[in-house]
């Protein structure tokens, strides 16, 4: 199937946004996060509360089909940061729902860790994940007893999964294969 490629474009003064980080039992990233009960251990027993997994991964494809069709959409290393910034500028820290639904936001959950992977400064990704220069990784503390009993702890939820408003580029405008617009996008992007 061949299916065009979208950069989702993020300039520091348009009118992008994200609106909230949600708890998704799918992450679009296909990456879950570690729930975290002593530092280093990846188990989800509740004595710390914390979770810690990939926000966005740069030049990562990411299939999508809505109203206007099939596509795979890619953030840049640029854009990624752009977004963190107007993140922590808009103070979207504590806007946190459940599956996307603005009706299910949660209290008691909010951000205590954040940074984007940069090899060149020495910061790299955690043990388990293989992340690209770009990427946004992030650990929220989860007070909410039943977030996390209900949905963390038992496993229901297993990744973030941003949630917002971006401007779209076209970036293929004659689809290959899907690999094959993918490597060529990948291709081009790379500084």
């Amino acid at each position: 199937m061949k299916l065009p490629i979208y950069r989702w474009k993020v300039e520091a003064d348009d009118d992008s946004i994200i609106e909230a980080v949600a708890l998704v039992d799918t992450p679009a990233i296909e990456m879950n996060w570690q729930a975290f009960s002593k530092p280093y251990a990846f188990k989800a027993d509740g004595e710390k509360r914390i979770i810690s997994g990939p926000l966005m991964v740069a030049k990562l494809p990411i299939y999508r089909r809505d109203k206007s069709g099939e596509y795979y959409g890619i953030f840049t290393a640029e854009d990624i940061y752009n977004l963190r910034n107007k993140f922590f500028k808009q103070s979207k820290d504590k806007e946190v729902n459940m599956m996307h639904d603005p009706s299910k936001m949660v209290d008691g959950v909010y951000m205590i860790e954040s940074f984007l992977i940069d090899s060149k400064r020495g910061i790299n990704p955690p043990l388990g994940y293989n992340l690209t220069d770009g990427s946004w990784f992030g650990s929220y503390k989860i007070d909410n007893s039943d977030v996390w009993d209900e949905f963390i702890k038992s496993g229901e939820f297993k990744g973030f999964s941003i949630e917002g408003v971006f401007n779209s580029v076209q970036i293929d405008a004659k689809p290959l294969s899907v690999i094959e617009q993918i490597i060529e996008v990948v291709k081009s992007i790379e500084n």
